[in-house]
């Protein structure tokens, strides 16, 4: 019998790498050149970083930094640590992640799911504030016997994977072809790491670094300045810094471009229902600083894209209708739009339990409206519909002195004030005629059948 051919990864570690070149197809028609985005969520910790994970455990252990038993320490936004995590299953060390407060839920989860210890530290404070994530990594190496600080930020086996693996990757993809590649700037590991094997290749090929609004980088970039007037909160993740980490080499960047949180994460929606690569938030922001910078592109170009992870990370946020819509980043119509389009608020139509089914037939030949919620001590307890007023009626003339609680149905769905339209409709049925929700100044306001056709209209 012939031996199989077969094709056996020892571990998980040895499917890092190698991801595929996609065509953009639709979203850069507009533009002269040939855009190709690298997809590195299909590393298996579903981002790029799983490279220099990898690759910082590797040095460290060639170093007798991190010895058998020991303890991984990182600060990380999640997609670090997703990838030392691995790295330490396969290997025996313990991790311990401190990140930050803006990261999403699932990223935290999926971290503890591979057996990290997870640290929330708050945002918005200095890197040396003692609270901040890097400083309470640094912290905990110093306290905890037989552990390694990676520190992705300054340790530049970051940079190295990326000139070892990601630049050559292009390289060969595109038979040597590529003239600009695109990539958002946060460690420097990635952009710096490829730019530096690319630029070997072809010094002529341009790259460009996308950044965000509220990171000092881009202007560090321009003026060799460190200003902290730059930077401010945002909510893009991934990338973006408020200090300059060592994987830099500025010289081997020929431009930095910023991108708002907004439109980051816009794009990252029109990647994922557009092109069919649900990505996260980075590269939105990566492929929208494309977009700007069009202009300078040619027919003949062939230009990379790095999209970094995978949008399974950022279910609650970006691809979250209503987290979009309360940041404004959604321009859709929603329960408050509704309301606010009727023109000056009046007081809610409602019933109390007490009354008698013939004021609430009044009440509906006053306003003409068929739905009237039904409130006792401010609290939603039922609802009167006027169809199934009239089943009861037309079977029982003298049901009309009877009380509101004795014939009331369910209460209507209870929905958030900025609810979208489109959601409000799957929530009104036969059953269910209305929803109502508290507006901004704690009062109840309802929205029918007929409201949603309106706005869904318009």
């Amino acid at each position: 019998m012939q031996p199989l051919n077969m094709n056996i990864k020892n571990n998980i570690l040895e499917t890092i790498g190698n991801t595929p070149l996609v065509r953009l197809n639709k979203i850069t028609k507009a533009l002269p050149a040939t855009v190709l985005a690298k997809v590195d969520y299909f590393n298996p910790g579903h981002s790029i970083k799983d490279r220099m994970a990898l690759k910082m455990v590797e040095v460290a252990e060639q170093e007798g930094k991190l010895k058998p038993g020991g303890t991984i320490i990182e600060c990380t936004s999640g997609n670090t640590g997703m990838g030392l995590a691995l790295a330490a299953v396969v290997k025996g060390y313990k991790c311990i992640f401190t990140t930050t407060d803006k990261q999403s839920k699932e990223k935290m989860d999926i971290l503890k799911a591979v057996g990290a210890e997870v640290i929330v530290c708050p945002t918005n404070v200095e890197p040396d504030d003692p609270n901040s994530y890097y400083s309470v990594a640094r912290r905990l190496a110093r306290e905890i016997p037989n552990s390694f600080h990676c520190n992705q930020y300054d340790n530049l086996a970051n940079r190295l994977a990326h000139y070892e693996t990601t630049g050559p990757e292009i390289w060969q993809q595109t038979d040597g072809k590529v003239t600009h590649l695109v990539c958002t700037a946060g460690t420097g590991g990635t952009v710096t790491g490829t730019a530096q094997y690319l630029k070997e290749k072809n010094p002529a090929i341009q790259v460009w670094a996308i950044d965000v609004f509220g990171s000092l980088l881009t202007k560090y970039f321009r003026t060799g300045e460190i200003d902290m007037n730059e930077v401010h909160p945002y909510i893009s993740e991934g990338f973006g810094e408020d200090f300059v980490p060592a994987n830099y080499d500025m010289s081997v960047i020929d431009h930095f471009e910023q991108v708002t949180d907004k439109d980051g994460a816009v794009m990252a929606r029109k990647l994922a229902r557009e092109e069919g690569l649900f990505c996260g938030y980075s590269a939105g922001s990566c492929l929208q600083g494309l977009m700007q910078l069009g202009s300078r592109l040619k027919k003949d170009d062939l230009v990379v894209c790095i999209l970094h992870d995978h949008g399974s990370r950022y279910v609650a946020k970006v691809y979250n209708d209503q987290w979009m819509i309360e940041r404004g980043f959604l321009d859709v119509k929603t329960f408050k739009d509704i309301v606010s389009a009727r023109g000056p608020v009046e007081k809610l139509v409602s019933l109390s339990p007490d009354q008698t089914v013939a004021e609430a037939v009044a009440l509906m030949r006053k306003y003409d409206i068929e739905h009237i919620p039904v409130i006792d001590n401010d609290q939603v307890t039922g609802a009167i519909s006027e169809s199934g007023l009239f089943q009861k009626i037309f079977t029982d003339a003298g049901i009309k002195q009877a009380t509101v609680a004795a014939v009331m149905e369910p209460p209507f769905t209870v929905v958030d004030f900025f609810t979208a339209v489109e959601k409000l409709s799957t929530l009104i049925n036969r059953e269910n005629g209305a929803v109502i929700s508290r507006d901004e100044a704690g009062n109840y306001q309802i929205v029918t059948k007929y409201d949603v056709l309106q706005a869904l209209g318009k």
